[in-house]
């Protein structure tokens, strides 16, 4: 296994002036080093997960970090800025900048020194000697653990002011359990559990974390969570098998919380336990009387979790097999579908022989579009117990010609039974099998007949009249429709809203007729709207934009081309009155155009690099072309009417230009 970091990963003098410039800066000695092999590409993920939530940290640190395939081994850089670096922390800018690369398949071996640094990160020694070192071998030792720091006069105060309180706490401390959790599994959720616990140790508190990071997880002792007085989760992604912690006070926040409120979520956990809350949970055995659902948040929140859980595991099957069916159209045309099976007929000098046998792969992905869609929103219910019902569910909703709207219905029922079944109290010699054996029983019978007898046929029959009104879209009506569907598309620019917009149009794909091809080509136009024309906004009228906006703007171009609308997101978490109406009036305007010149569309997916499996291809680019004039329009036009009476710098120079709100 190489080194973590080496001297030539290590900048003591950081010049960068911008995350983006700072991370390009380190980027590049791993590329020098051979352990990224594409930088632009790297740097993309990078800002992918900046855009997620910012990596800035209290203290002066920032920690932009991703997993990418464009790293051949886990590696870390790091650099000290002289002028501080802004990451998004409350406190101000960061000094100290560590850029985390890991693999796609990073090995657990170097995930375990990545949560170890992380952890680090939070002791004032640690960071106290970086600022201090002179030497980039000596700080890269530092780094690997191979030196120790020298202990910072603010550390030591803290550990006698932790033995005072230990000699004076009582003999049964308060004990709380917390799970922390990240998207990338890497930085965020070690540092967390460090800062929790550092907090715990100052208040005499007796804390055990559990980390659901990228290395796995290693489940705390049942022992321990039932002996708890409370339970903190800092956590940005689902906890895993939060069935255990049923029974007890929950104090629910983001794993940023957990890093720089540890004091105030301990003592909100306190709060909770004296005043003896206890929160409901899936699978709660200890409390089987409490009612709710298990996740936080209003119903409408739950729900919306709920049916994104689905949506999110349904897309790769989507894409998968739509694109194939596409290119099969494209290699044998339409009437390709009704091929013979190639199981019976294939000839390999044969080119509609090899489009027969990827538009029947395609169409064994799409059906598991349904199957899946329903098993994985009763999996976001009620977890792993819920998936076979769940299946069941949307496997039945196929049978009777229920389609997609029978999907949604059969994984909520799946998980609303299971979530039932969960509550009742039940013998301790029978609690190991009723998730592997009784509960996915019992359910699946449920279901099955609910599906079957009771809800299946009036779905089926509100399904086909969804596909006829579809299919009877003509005129303003279908331009009306349009234009909803770019409104959604661009309000939230990969959010609920979008994906709500967007799994209404590939469910249609799944028995595709000539409106649900017209309603997929409207929602992929819309979608491609706000990155590109927040690219041709940043090339038009560059003084309007930061020097990093316009770096983004320039990715903008490829991502709106590829149909990515998340693309827009820096921007309209920069300025969100401006950006995005604008974007929205764009989406409409191509959503509308695309509905009222017959643009169809058979793949789910791709941009402009499916053009030739567009019907109207050329009116659907002319669709495209006109959305993203009008936003781009809107949004210089917004930006030039702030800026006249407030800006304090000419933009002639490139550098990032400070403009009054």
């Amino acid at each position: 296994m190489s080194e973590l970091i080496t001297a030539d990963l290590v900048d003591l003098d950081l010049s960068a002036e911008t995350k983006n410039a700072a991370a390009r800066s380190l980027a590049e000695r791993m590329v020098a080093a051979g352990r990224v092999t594409d930088l632009d590409a790297f740097l993309a993920d990078v800002a992918a997960r900046e855009a997620q939530m910012p990596t800035g940290l209290d203290g002066g640190i920032g920690i932009p970090h991703c997993r990418s395939e464009h790293v051949t081994e886990p590696t870390l850089a790091f650099g000290r800025s002289a002028s501080g670096i802004d990451f998004g922390a409350a406190d101000g800018p960061a000094d100290l900048v560590f850029l985390i690369a890991a693999p796609a398949g990073a090995d657990d071996d170097h995930l375990t020194i990545l949560s170890g640094l992380a952890r680090r990160l939070m002791d004032p020694a640690f960071t106290g000697s970086l600022r201090a070192e002179g030497d980039p071998a000596a700080a890269a030792a530092l780094i690997r653990g191979e030196e120790t720091p020298a202990a910072a006069p603010e550390a030591e105060e803290a550990e006698e002011a932790e033995e005072e309180t230990e000699e004076t706490q009582a003999a049964e401390p308060f004990r709380i359990v917390a799970v922390t959790s990240c998207p990338t599994g890497i930085a965020h959720t070690y540092m967390a559990a460090e800062s929790l616990e550092a907090a715990a140790r100052a208040q005499g508190v007796e804390l055990h974390v559990e980390t659901q990071g990228s290395a796995g997880f290693e489940r705390l002792d049942p022992a321990v969570i039932a002996a708890a007085d409370a339970v903190i989760w800092a956590h940005d992604v689902d906890v895993r098998e939060k069935a255990r912690f049923g029974g007890k006070p929950v104090v629910d926040t983001g794993v940023k919380a957990g890093i720089n409120r540890p004091a105030e979520l301990i003592a909100e956990a306190r709060r909770k336990a004296e005043r003896g809350e206890i929160s409901a949970i899936h699978e709660n055995r200890e409390e089987p009387g409490a009612g709710g659902s298990g996740t936080s948040g209003h119903f409408g929140v739950r729900l919306r979790t709920y049916l994104m859980s689905g949506v999110s595991y349904m897309v790769p099957f989507v894409a998968a097999g739509g694109l194939l069916i596409a290119l099969s159209f494209a290699i044998g045309g339409y009437e390709i579908a009704s091929a013979k099976s190639v199981a019976d007929h294939f000839v390999w000098g044969e080119a509609d022989s090899w489009a027969a046998l990827l538009n029947q792969i395609g169409s064994a992905a799409f059906g598991f579009l349904v199957p899946v869609l329903a098993g994985y929103i009763a999996y976001g219910m009620a977890d792993r117990p819920a998936l076979v019902p769940g299946f069941v569910g949307g496997a039945i909703a196929l049978t009777i010609d229920a389609g997609f709207l029978g999907g949604l219905v059969a994984g909520l029922l799946a998980g609303a039974t299971v979530m039932a079944i969960q509550r009742v109290k039940v013998h301790p010699t029978l609690r190991g099998i009723m998730p592997v054996l009784v509960i996915p029983l019992l359910a699946s019978i449920v279901v099955g007949f609910l599906m079957f007898i009771v809800v299946g046929k009036p779905i089926a029959s509100l399904q086909n009249a969804l596909t006829d009104w579809l299919n009877g879209l003509s005129g303003s009506n279908a331009v009306i429709l349009g234009v909803v569907l770019g409104l959604m598309m661009c309000f939230d620019m990969g959010g609920p809203l979008n994906k709500v917009a967007y799994a209404f149009a590939v469910g249609g794909l799944a028995d595709p007729t000539p409106g649900s091809l017209k309603v997929m080509a409207a929602v992929m136009a819309a979608g491609m709207v706000p990155p590109l024309a927040m690219a041709l906004a940043t090339t038009v009228r560059r003084g309007l934009f930061t020097g990093t906006e316009r770096e983004n703007g320039r990715a903008a171009w490829v991502l709106g081309a590829s149909f990515i609308t998340e693309g827009a997101i820096p921007f309209a978490a920069a300025d969100p009155l401006r950006v995005i109406p604008s974007v929205m009036a764009g989406g409409a305007v191509t959503g509308a155009l695309s509905m009222a010149f017959g643009c169809t569309l058979r793949a789910p997916h791709g941009g402009v690099f499916v053009v030739p499996l567009i019907g109207e291809p050329f009116l659907y680019l002319l669709a495209i072309a006109v959305g993203t004039a009008v936003s781009t329009a809107l949004v210089v036009t917004l930006k030039g009417l702030r800026r006249k009476p407030d800006a304090v710098a000419p933009a002639g120079d490139g550098s990032d230009v400070a403009v009054a709100a």
